[in-house]
């Protein structure tokens, strides 16, 4: 018993969902419904790409950030290695000064000062030219990548474009297929379609109207003609009448006999 329940469900659910399906499809199938999932298809691939734009500027933003770190960088480096040219020349002078005596020079505090600098100047300048390496090697790599993404946006883009011309022809497809569906249902007389009835409800309407209006004029040619041809049989009638009457002298006759006279009565007195 619960099990023919069961079942009974299962195939009214397995019904209403195929109908539900079916629906479905045809739905889709509407060409103003292919028109305006194009369009949704494309808005979200449009606003997907403005993201993508929007990503890839900040990275040329940060393209450009790290270029002016690295000028600054450059400049530091540059500016360092000045300094520590510098400290080395000045100390170098004080070798002038003592000559050939190395304790003298180390004793001198202008050559500790020197020599700290220097130090300190090749310590920074370490660190600089560490630092400048590394961010070449991000900018390298940045620009690379924004490189790819400029022409992966370039592709896409050129796909939207397709992706709008295949919409027109998505439509014009199924509008033509639509038609030639309808046209073959209807000569094998499996189609619905009141449009193809009305249609051909017009067709034989005028068909009828032009019918209806040759026949009138037909007729109309047809009671002229008969009537010509009544006063024409006529004429031909009449005129073979008075020809055998003059004939046999029956026209003249008539002609010469005097009219009768009728008798004059006297009054009575």
């Amino acid at each position: 018993m619960f099990k023919a329940v069961g079942k009974y469900f299962r195939a009214v659910w397995y019904l209403m969902t195929f109908r539900v399906t079916k629906a479905s499809e045809t739905l889709r199938m509407n060409p103003g419904v292919i028109s305006a999932n194009y369009d949704r298809v494309i808005e979200e691939k449009r606003s997907r790409l403005n993201q993508y734009k929007d990503a890839v500027s900040a990275m040329i933003a940060q393209e450009e950030s790290k270029k002016e770190k690295l000028r600054l960088v450059t400049e530091e480096i540059e500016k360092l290695e000045k300094l520590r040219a510098g400290a080395a020349a000045k100390a170098k002078k004080l070798v002038e000064k003592y000559g050939s005596n190395p304790e003298a020079i180390k004793g001198d505090p202008d050559y500790i000062k020197c020599q700290a600098a220097f130090k300190d100047f090749s310590s920074t300048l370490a660190e600089k030219q560490q630092r400048a390496t590394e961010i070449d090697e991000d900018l390298k790599q940045l620009v690379a990548n924004v490189s790819g993404h400029k022409t992966q946006i370039q592709s896409l883009m050129r796909d939207l474009d397709k992706l709008k011309e295949e919409k027109h022809d998505a439509v014009a497809d199924v509008l033509s297929a639509s038609e030639e569906k309808q046209i073959a249902d209807m000569m094998t007389g499996l189609s619905n379609d009141r449009t193809s009835e009305e249609l051909r409800e017009l067709r034989e309407l005028r068909q009828k109207a032009s019918a209806s209006a040759r026949i009138s004029r037909e007729l109309a040619g047809m009671d002229t003609q008969r009537a010509e041809a009544e006063f024409l049989e006529y004429a031909q009638t009449s005129e073979a009448d008075d020809e055998f009457d003059a004939l046999i002298g029956l026209t003249q006759k008539e002609a010469s006999e005097p009219a009768p006279q009728q008798d004059t009565k006297i009054p009575e007195a």
